[in-house]
């Protein structure tokens, strides 16, 4: 069941990944630079209402990084879609654009201005990792309140550290 709440399209009752029930909040944002102030507040607004208060922070500054990357790089797109989903003690965060180019993460030098958002996704997620959609592609992190940020197991075609 599909229903509007404060904005986002919620759906609370759908199977969660191991088989047991899960929640979701769905957002779509313009492409433009107060989407990310928006994804923020969601994704408070969810982990709040979900008792995940312990990823709260970790998690604003995974989307920060995910939406801010997607409007710069997508910003001819139109929209930025942000899903959140999480069942027990797990949030899957995902930002979807229509923009077919994969990120390019780097390694940045001390004294660069940018570049530092994927080193930071690397090392707070558990997992993360892009997947092609028929309309652009998804970036997604997982991060999970009994595990500490960026040991999480990571399944097969997810992003591993050298």
């Amino acid at each position: 069941m599909m229903a509007y709440h404060g904005g986002y399209l919620c759906d609370h009752a759908y199977p969660g990944e191991a088989g047991g029930t899960g929640r979701r909040v769905q957002l779509t944002l313009p492409a433009a630079a107060q989407a990310v102030r928006l994804a923020r507040r969601a994704t408070r607004d969810a982990l709040a209402a979900w008792q995940l208060g312990l990823l709260e922070e970790t998690a604003v500054l995974l989307v920060s990084e995910l939406v801010t990357n997607a409007v710069r790089h997508a910003r001819d797109t139109g929209t930025v879609t942000l899903e959140l989903r999480s069942a027990g003690t797990w949030v899957r965060v995902e930002v979807q654009d229509a923009d077919p180019q994969w990120p390019q993460p780097r390694n940045p030098a001390g004294c660069d201005e940018s570049g530092f958002g994927f080193v930071l996704v690397d090392s707070l997620a558990g997992q993360w990792g892009v997947r092609q959609t028929p309309a652009g592609k998804v970036v997604w992190a997982v991060l999970d309140a009994d595990e500490e940020p960026g040991e999480g197991p990571r399944p097969a075609g997810a992003r591993r550290r050298p």
